[in-house]
């Protein structure tokens, strides 16, 4: 028994450049159109928030007990802020935090 041919890279660039007879090239799926909202990071204000470590330590460790990030935390905290303070809900806001609650 032989051993097979190996193609060397050159061949093988060479033969898929190759015309071949009546082969019709495959246009790629058109994309998708992006959904009717824009990201989060998109739409959204960033706030920055200086925190003494001790403050940012205990926020830290309550998202990793709840298995949460504090992100989720400090928006919990902005609703009970605004529901002290008689102001509207987060929900009320923007319908993306009602799915959060």
């Amino acid at each position: 028994m032989s051993k097979p041919l190996r193609n060397s890279l050159r061949q093988i660039i060479e033969a898929a450049a190759a015309p071949r007879g009546n082969v019709v090239p495959i246009e790629p799926p058109a994309r998708e159109p992006a959904s009717a909202r824009p990201t989060l990071k998109e739409r959204a204000r960033q706030l920055s928030v200086y925190l003494e470590p001790a403050v940012y330590d205990q926020l830290r460790d309550i998202a990793y007990v709840e298995r949460t990030k504090i992100h989720p935390l400090m928006l919990e905290a902005l609703d009970l802020l605004f529901k002290q303070r008689g102001a509207r809900a987060l929900a009320e806001l923007d319908p993306h935090y009602a799915s959060r609650a």
